[in-house]
């Protein structure tokens, strides 16, 4: 069965939505970030951080994207951004699904993506196993 995990924008998010071409800048931001921190380290940590290729398919069109990855170690992670409900208000998130067929790479990966994504957003983040963490500022 596959998992989803959200990264909802909330009052004090540093955005209300997100668009798709909005959030690949956001993964090429990370990619660029971690590709700087190995060139400081002096290896290519921007392959072991981002095992990925950005991917569409003419169904998901505007509405989603999906990581491929570039190894035996990662499969797939899904992206898509949309509404829903959250205490009876409706919020923009990012969906983040791994498909039942993900490895244990793929999973630590699109947590790690999240919880980046989430803390430069300043959104709330609702992980694969249900916990809640705020990046938002609460009063």
């Amino acid at each position: 069965m596959s998992q989803s995990a959200f990264i909802t924008f909330v009052d004090g998010s540093a955005v209300e939505s997100l668009t798709l071409d909005e959030l690949r800048g956001w993964l090429e931001r990370y990619q660029e970030q971690t590709a700087k921190t190995g060139k400081q380290l002096g290896w290519d940590y921007k392959e072991a951080a981002f095992p990925y290729v950005v991917e569409t398919k003419p169904e998901g069109e505007g509405r989603w994207f999906y990581l491929k990855g570039i190894n035996h170690l990662y499969r797939y992670i899904l992206f898509g951004v949309g509404k829903r409900e959250v205490n009876g208000k409706e919020r923009h998130h990012v969906q983040v699904t791994l498909h039942e067929d993900c490895t244990h790479g793929d999973k630590g990966k699109a947590n790690e993506f999240c919880k980046y994504l989430a803390k430069q957003l300043k959104a709330e983040l609702h992980l694969f196993n249900g916990r809640v963490l705020y990046y938002n500022p609460r009063k």
